[in-house]
C-alpha cells in the first residue's frame, strides 16, 4: 500500500536534487535581445563558378568566423541554418556597419610574391607575418582566389608519409609565371616563397620546389604544398584556400542590433513580472485551496526550478520572449493543480467517509485524461513555432514546450507527494478539499440554463467576429517589417520630442517617406523621448544619417534597436507564419476528432477562429505591430484556448458515456457547470501573470500580454458559449449515436496480502 507513494518520494527528490545542481553549475546562455549586440543572417547565392549549397555554406561559415575573431568578438556564435543562410551573432557589437563591412564582404584570397624579409621603412611592398609570425616584403597580388578551381586535402604513400594540399588553378599561365619568378632564388631564401593570403593574413607561404629551374615555372595549373602537416592541418589550409576562392556571393538578409542597456532592462523588467506574477497566483491558490494550495505553490516554486534547469541542460538560448513564455507557463502549471483539486473535491463530496487520501488520489486519476489532452494541444502549438518561425520566437516555442513538460512534473508529481502526505496529517477543513467552494455553491444554487440560449450566444460570436473583421477592412493590419522587410530603427532621446519634430530631421536625412513614431518615457532620471523609424530597404549609412539628424534636431540621442529584414526573408517569414496558423488549426482539429468525435473537434476549432478574430481585430482596432511576438502570442492563445475546451469536452463525453439516453443540450450544460470552478480558478491565475507582464513589460511584452489576456478572456468565454452550442447543433446532423460507457476494469486477482 506504501510502496507507490513511497517512489514517487524517491523520485520527486531525484527530480528536485537533479534541477537544483544543474542550476548551481550551468550558466545561462542570453540571447543577444537580453545581453546586447549584434545579429546578421547571410544568405548565399549562386555564382558563376559555383552552387551555393551546404557544403559552399560551410566553407564560408569558416572565412566568417576568422573574421568574427578579427574583430576581437567574446564568445561569437556562427552556425547553418538550412542549405543557405549563415546566422552570426555578436556580442557587444553596436555598430552594425562595422559587423557587416568585416564579416559580409567577399573573400578576399590571393597569392603574392615574397620580395624578401622586411627591413626599412623604405622598402618596397607590403609587410605581412608569415605562418610562423615571421614578417615578409610582399609584393602586389598576382592570382586572386576567383582564380583558384579547387584545394583538397591529401596524401601519397609514394611519396612518403604525411599530408599535403594540392591546388587547381584556372589560368595555369598565371601560376607559372609566379613560380617562375620566384624559382630565381635560391633555395632557403624568402623571395623563392609564394604567400597565401587570406583576408590580409598569410594563411601558408610554401616554397617552389627546388627542382624547378628559374624562368620555368611550375606549368600545368597544379601544385602541391607539402610540409609537416597532420590531417587536419592539411584539411583546414585546403578549406580556407577553397573557402577563399568560393565566388558565390554573400547576401545580407537579416540584421538586428540591441543595445545593452535595453537588454539589462528587459531582463530586469521579465523578472519584476515573474516576481510579481508568481507571488500574486500563490497567494491565490492558498487563499481558495488553502493547505493544499499552499502545498501546489511549493510545487511551483519546483516547477521554476525544473524548467530554468532543463534550459540549461539543453543549452537553450534564453531570449525575451522565451522569458515570456517562460512566466507564461507557470500559469498551465497553475492549471494542471487547479483541475487535480476541483476533481478532488468533487470526489470528497461524493463520498467523504474515504478521507482525502482517497479523494486526492480520484482527483489525480479522474484529472490525468484532460490534463494530458490540454498539454499535447500546447505542444502542438510549441512545436509550430518551433520549426516555423525564426529568431527569439524560436525561442518562445522552446521555452514553452520545457515548460509544459515541467509543469507536468511540478503537477503531477511534487503536488501529488505533498499533498498526499499533508492528507493524513491535517483534517478536512485546513485541507481546502473538503468544500465545494463558493464559486461552484453559487453555481448549484443558480443553475443557470446556458444551452436554452445556445443560438442566441452563436449570434453574438457572429457580431463579435463581424466587429473583427470590419477592423481588418477599415484599418487593415500593422504588419511589422518582419513579415513584410525593411528598417525598423528604434532611438532614445535625453528629453521629450514632438512627432512633427522627429519627422522633419528623418526628412532632412533624406528619408521623407519613413514612418516615425514618439512617445514620451518617464525615469528616475526625468523625461525623455523614444523616437521609432520604420522606413524600406535603407543601409546603415542611411541610419546613421538618420542618427544625426536627430541629434541636430533633438541632442544627444542613442539608438537602441535596429532591424532590418530583406524582402525575401521578409515574404518567407509573412508565408511561414500563414502556415503556422493554418497548420495549427488543422492539427487541433485532427487532435481533437482522434481524441473525441468530429463533431466536437469541428466546435472547438470553430470556436477557435472566433477566438483568433477577435484578437486580430483587436490589434487592427487599436494599430499595433503584428510580428513575430504577435504570432507567438496567436499560436499561445490558440493552444490555451484548445485547453478550456478540451477540459470542458472531456467532461461532456465523461456525463454522456455515464446517461447514453440523457439530452446532448442538458450533458453540455452540466459540464460547462461542473467545469466553471476549474475555469474561473485557472483563468484567474494566468491573468495575474498577463497584467504582471503589462505594468513591468516594455512594448513588446505589453503587446504580448495584451494580445493573451484577450484571447483568454475571449476563450475562455468560447469555450461555453460557443463551442458548447455549436457541438449541440453539430450532433443533430450527425448520424453517431451516443459514446458507449468504458468497459468495467477487470480486477486483478492475487493474495490479498498487503505490504
Amino acid at each position: 500500500m506504501f510502496r507507490a507513494p513511497f517512489w514517487r518520494a524517491v523520485a520527486a527528490c531525484v527530480v528536485v536534487v537533479t534541477a537544483l545542481l544543474l542550476t548551481l553549475t550551468l550558466s545561462p546562455r542570453l540571447g543577444l535581445d537580453l545581453r546586447g549586440g549584434t545579429q546578421l543572417v547571410f544568405e548565399t547565392r549562386d555564382g558563376p563558378a559555383a552552387t551555393a549549397d551546404a557544403e559552399a555554406a560551410d566553407r564560408a561559415l569558416d572565412v566568417l568566423r576568422r573574421r568574427a575573431d578579427a574583430l576581437g568578438v567574446v564568445d561569437p556564435t556562427l552556425l547553418r541554418s538550412g542549405e543557405r543562410r549563415i546566422i552570426v551573432e555578436l556580442p557587444g557589437v553596436l555598430d552594425p556597419r562595422q559587423a557587416a563591412e568585416v564579416i559580409g564582404r567577399t573573400a578576399q584570397l590571393t597569392f603574392h610574391p615574397v620580395l624578401g624579409p622586411a627591413g626599412g621603412a623604405g622598402d618596397p611592398g607590403r609587410v605581412l607575418a608569415d605562418e610562423s609570425g615571421q614578417p615578409l616584403r610582399v609584393g602586389p597580388a598576382a592570382i586572386t582566389g576567383g582564380d583558384v578551381r579547387d584545394a583538397a586535402a591529401r596524401t601519397d604513400p609514394a611519396q612518403g608519409p604525411g599530408w599535403f594540399v594540392s591546388l587547381d588553378f584556372h589560368d595555369a599561365d598565371a601560376w607559372r609565371r609566379l613560380t617562375a619568378e620566384a624559382a630565381c632564388h635560391d633555395a632557403g631564401d624568402p623571395r623563392r616563397r609564394v604567400a597565401i593570403v587570406l583576408d590580409e593574413e598569410v594563411i601558408s607561404s610554401p616554397q617552389v620546389d627546388p627542382g624547378v629551374g628559374c624562368r620555368a615555372g611550375i606549368p600545368g595549373g597544379s601544385t602541391q604544398i607539402t610540409g609537416s602537416f597532420a590531417h587536419e592541418e592539411a584539411r583546414d589550409l585546403a578549406m580556407l584556400i577553397k573557402g577563399g576562392a568560393l565566388p558565390v556571393p554573400l547576401t545580407l538578409v537579416e540584421q538586428r542590433t540591441v543595445g545593452p542597456t535595453l537588454g539589462a532592462e528587459a531582463i530586469e523588467a521579465s523578472a519584476k513580472a515573474g516576481v510579481a506574477g508568481v507571488l500574486l497566483t500563490a497567494v491565490f491558490i492558498v487563499v481558495v485551496y488553502r493547505l493544499s494550495g499552499l502545498m501546489a505553490a511549493v510545487a511551483l516554486a519546483t516547477y521554476g526550478l525544473i524548467s530554468y534547469a532543463a534550459l540549461l541542460a539543453l543549452g537553450a538560448t534564453l531570449t525575451l520572449p522565451g522569458l515570456a513564455g517562460f512566466v507564461l507557463a507557470v500559469g498551465m502549471a497553475v492549471d494542471a493543480n487547479v483541475l487535480v483539486f476541483e476533481r478532488a473535491r468533487e470526489e470528497y463530496g461524493r463520498a467523504p467517509g474515504r478521507g482525502l487520501r482517497a479523494a486526492l488520489d480520484r482527483g489525480f486519476a479522474r484529472a490525468w485524461s484532460a490534463i494530458a489532452d490540454s498539454n499535447v494541444t500546447t505542444l502542438l502549438a510549441a512545436g509550430l513555432l518551433f520549426w516555423l518561425a525564426s529568431g527569439p520566437v524560436r525561442g518562445f516555442g522552446v521555452t514553452l514546450a520545457i515548460g509544459v513538460f515541467a509543469a507536468l512534473v511540478s503537477a503531477m508529481l511534487v503536488t501529488r507527494v505533498l499533498t498526499h502526505s499533508l492528507a493524513g496529517v491535517i483534517g478536512g477543513r485546513w485541507s481546502g478539499l473538503a468544500s465545494p467552494g463558493r464559486v461552484r455553491t453559487w453555481i448549484v444554487r443558480r443553475d443557470p440554463r446556458l444551452m436554452a440560449a445556445g443560438r442566441r450566444w452563436l449570434t453574438g460570436a457572429a457580431l463579435l467576429a463581424g466587429v473583427a473583421v470590419a477592423g481588418l477592412v477599415v484599418n487593415g493590419l500593422n504588419v511589422g517589417v518582419e513579415f513584410t522587410g525593411g528598417r525598423m530603427v528604434e532611438f532614445t532621446a535625453a528629453r521629450p520630442v514632438s512627432g512633427e519634430v522627429a519627422r522633419q530631421a528623418v526628412a532632412e536625412a533624406g528619408h521623407a517617406s519613413a514612418t516615425v513614431h514618439t512617445s514620451v518615457q518617464t525615469s528616475v532620471q526625468g523625461s525623455g523621448a523614444e523616437v521609432s523609424v520604420r522606413a524600406g530597404q535603407i543601409g546603415a549609412d542611411d541610419v546613421a544619417a538618420i542618427e544625426r539628424a536627430l541629434e541636430a534636431r533633438v541632442g544627444e540621442v542613442t539608438k537602441q534597436r535596429d532591424e532590418m529584414v530583406g524582402p525575401s526573408l521578409g515574404e518567407e517569414l509573412r508565408r511561414n507564419a500563414l502556415i503556422a496558423l493554418g497548420v495549427a488549426l488543422a492539427a487541433q482539429l485532427a487532435y481533437l476528432a482522434v481524441r473525441f468525435r468530429w463533431t466536437f473537434a469541428a466546435a472547438s476549432v470553430l470556436a477557435l477562429v472566433v477566438d483568433a478574430l477577435a484578437v486580430v481585430g483587436l490589434f487592427a482596432w487599436l494599430g499595433r505591430p503584428v510580428d513575430g511576438v504577435f504570432l507567438a502570442a496567436m499560436l499561445t492563445v490558440i493552444g490555451y484556448s484548445i485547453n478550456d475546451k478540451v477540459v470542458v469536452f472531456d467532461r461532456v463525453r465523461e456525463l454522456w458515456q455515464a446517461s447514453p439516453a440523457a439530452r446532448l443540450p442538458d450533458v453540455v450544460n452540466a459540464a460547462i457547470l461542473q467545469t466553471v470552478p476549474r475555469t474561473v480558478n485557472t483563468g484567474l491565475g494566468a491573468l495575474f501573470i498577463l497584467v504582471a507582464l503589462m505594468v513591468f513589460g516594455g512594448d513588446s511584452l505589453r503587446d504580448f500580454a495584451v494580445a493573451l489576456v484577450t484571447g483568454i478572456v475571449v476563450g475562455t468565454a468560447s469555450s461555453s458559449l460557443v463551442a458548447g452550442p455549436l457541438a449541440v447543433e453539430f450532433e443533430r446532423l450527425s448520424g453517431q449515436p451516443p459514446p458507449e460507457p468504458p468497459a468495467p476494469r477487470r480486477r486483478r486477482t492475487g493474495t490479498g496480502a498487503v505490504v
